[in-house]
């Protein structure tokens, strides 16, 4: 029997990191595999506004050209900065604008004006921006960037995006900045930023970055987003099938729902491991066990598989046992609030979950599961619960199967593809 396999879109985070880099260097980089997903769309939205030359659309291996402005050779805005549902791009650009002689204002949906910004705000503050807030902590944000101080920044948690705006504000205002992590969090920022050539320390503690006075542009093919293909996995293992996904991102600070899976009996093999564009990109063959075990999934682990939570929480419905996530309050200010939709779901369909202050508990069974599911408008609700929904031959139903194009345009038929029915 032949083994389906899959390549999924381009990896969200350096999809991301990839346009907003390439705004600042100087000369034309080109990126393959972009992701076309609504989130790095705004990206795209946000550097056009700012004075970026870039395509309205673009997806397949058509590769994107951008006309870097320099490290400090954006314009101003001449009007808001629409970050649609996309934090990274909020923050992000939050961190570029404040070392631009310049003022913006940020607005995006209804989900990201209620994420909170001030986790951003402050170092940036510190540095010398100003900020102001129609509202406590969500946008619209405005920010008056320029001149910014050198910065010793000792994070209280684990963040890549805020990590990455202070690093972006000191390349960006020519100081050093430090950035110290309780955990180290996803690093693509630094391996982007040295492939540039930016001069960069990094140690135990975290990393630095000195003052640099320009950035190479880049040839890139962005990866696929492990993230992503931890639903197509899932769906192979509920449904007792080997899959391949082609391509796949497999930097050390993503690939914690790996060991994970492991933990819980399913094969996890990385073929064809190689690096490109300064990331470790490998085939993963996933093998399903024949029975799957509950976890704990808690600690230090949980900056690297943030993202796949939802999606292990409903895999955990059906494992042999109790699985407990802990240390991931974070969940609660994602594009919903994770942990109390996953656990509102999840017995909504007739499994038996719990909710904890910073995670949850599940208890796995075979009993059979079916309702609807209400996303709150969270592609990772949609695609996690969609993932059971495929399981069970459509006995489970998705309230709004379009919100999943803000990460993973395509993903219904790439489930098809997987295969519907266990």
């Amino acid at each position: 029997m032949t083994v389906p396999r899959l390549r999924v879109p381009g990896d969200k985070s350096l999809s991301h990191r990839a346009l907003i880099f390439a705004a600042l260097a100087e000369g034309t980089s080109t990126i393959t595999g972009l992701l076309p997903s609504a989130d790095v769309r705004s990206t795209a939205g946000v550097l056009r506004v700012l004075g970026v030359e870039l395509p309205v659309a673009w997806g397949g291996d058509a590769p994107v050209a951008v006309e870097g402005r320099g490290v400090r050779g954006l314009r101003a805005p001449s009007a808001p900065l629409d970050c649609g549902n996309s934090g990274t791009t909020t923050r992000l650009v939050a961190g570029v604008v404040a070392g631009h002689p310049m003022t913006a204002t940020f607005t995006g949906d209804a989900s990201l004006s209620r994420r909170p910004m001030r986790r951003v705000a402050r170092p940036l503050a510190q540095m010398g921006a100003r900020f102001s807030f129609e509202r406590d902590d969500g946008l619209p944000m405005t920010i008056a960037g320029g001149d910014l101080a050198p910065l010793h920044f000792v994070s209280p948690t684990a963040s890549a995006q805020v990590k990455s705006a202070l690093l972006l504000a000191g390349l960006v205002a020519g100081v050093r900045v430090r950035v110290d992590e309780p955990v180290r969090s996803r690093d693509h920022t630094e391996r982007l930023l040295a492939a540039m050539g930016a001069s960069l320390a990094i140690d135990d503690e975290g990393v630095s970055i000195e003052a640099v006075r320009a950035l190479a542009p880049i040839a890139l093919r962005v990866p696929g987003d492990p993230s992503s293909a931890m639903f197509p996995a899932a769906l192979a293992v509920l449904a007792g099938r080997t899959l391949l996904l082609d391509d796949v991102l497999v930097n050390p600070t993503r690939t914690g729902a790996l060991a994970v899976l492991r933990r819980m009996g399913v094969g996890v093999e990385v073929e064809d491991e190689r690096v490109e564009g300064g990331e470790p990109v490998a085939t993963l063959r996933i093998v399903p066990p024949a029975r799957l075990v509950a976890t704990t999934i808690a600690g230090d682990e949980i900056p690297s598989l943030i993202d796949e939570l939802p999606m292990l929480a409903v895999l955990a419905a059906r494992a042999e046992g109790e699985t407990t996530i802990a240390d991931a309050g974070e969940l609660r200010v994602k594009e919903s609030d994770r942990i109390a939709a996953v656990v509102c779901n999840l017995r909504a369909v007739g499994a038996d979950a719990d909710e904890r202050p910073d995670g949850l508990v599940v208890r796995g069974s075979d009993r059979a599961l079916a309702g609807r599911v209400t996303t709150h408008g969270d592609h990772r609700i949609a695609m996690a619960f969609g993932v059971l929904g495929a399981a069970t031959g459509g006995a489970i139903v998705v309230d709004d199967p379009a919100c999943v194009d803000v990460s993973y345009p395509g993903f219904w038929a790439d489930l098809a593809r997987v295969g519907a029915v266990a």
